[in-house]
């Protein structure tokens, strides 16, 4: 029997203010979160050095990520500045998510700043044809650690296809959003997928499920006690 690694469970931190950030993390780490993602994009203060100041508090390890506003972000700056952030907070992060649609030349420099990129695209509309969904898979593997993408199906063939493009890659975490989706979060560690993401206080995507369910389902269709 080929025994799939047990995936890394993050929780997404999207607060405004330092101390809500906090205590989101803290409360995250208590209960057995691998990494916590901090959503650089919806910070008041998101100056590099407070920033990095809050990384280095928050002391667990980190996915940093500002998104852009094209894919569910709240960054209100260039793009330069977006991803300058990124290149400042790379050495206080596991983990440096940035979009496959950055431009390529800023995207570059935060891939040499981080130790580990992931390269991600998310569609909050439909879920690209299943040989799109590879195309846009092999682009980012051939750029980072880990691909990324986060998909709404229309049906459930859509959450089908995002899970068979898990199963054929490596280091691919794919997400179908919403309710029709939300069984993809714990089956895609099932075929392979690094890691997962889940919510403390209702998540950062729709479809998200509370870390408590998502570790207790994962635990059990990994020990196969079902």
């Amino acid at each position: 029997m080929i025994m799939t690694p047990k995936p890394l469970i993050c929780v997404p931190i999207l607060k405004k203010d330092r101390e809500d950030v906090l205590k989101v993390a803290t409360e995250a780490i208590k209960l057995g979160a691998d990494l916590v993602e901090l959503r650089i994009d919806a910070l008041l203060d998101n100056d590099p050095q407070s920033v990095t100041h809050l990384m280095e508090e928050i002391n667990h390890p980190i996915i940093a990520t500002n998104r852009m506003r094209e894919e569910g972000g709240y960054f209100m700056g260039s793009e330069s500045e977006r991803t300058g952030i990124l290149v400042e907070a790379a050495d206080y992060a596991d983990y440096v998510d940035i979009e496959l649609r950055t431009n390529e030349k800023l995207r570059s420099e935060v891939i040499r700043a981080t130790k580990s990129a992931i390269i991600s695209f998310h569609d909050f509309e439909r879920t690209p044809p299943r040989n799109e969904l590879l195309e846009i898979v092999r682009r980012e593997r051939d750029l980072g650690a880990m691909a990324k993408f986060s998909v709404m199906p229309q049906n459930r063939q859509d959450t089908l296809n995002v899970l068979e493009v898990v199963n054929q890659n490596d280091n691919t975490i794919g997400i179908a959003m919403g309710e029709l989706g939300r069984y993809t979060r714990v089956v895609a560690p099932l075929l392979g997928s690094p890691l997962t993401y889940a919510s403390l206080d209702g998540g950062s995507a729709p479809g998200q499920l509370d870390l408590n369910d998502t570790k207790e389902i994962i635990d059990t269709l990994m020990a196969g006690d079902y």
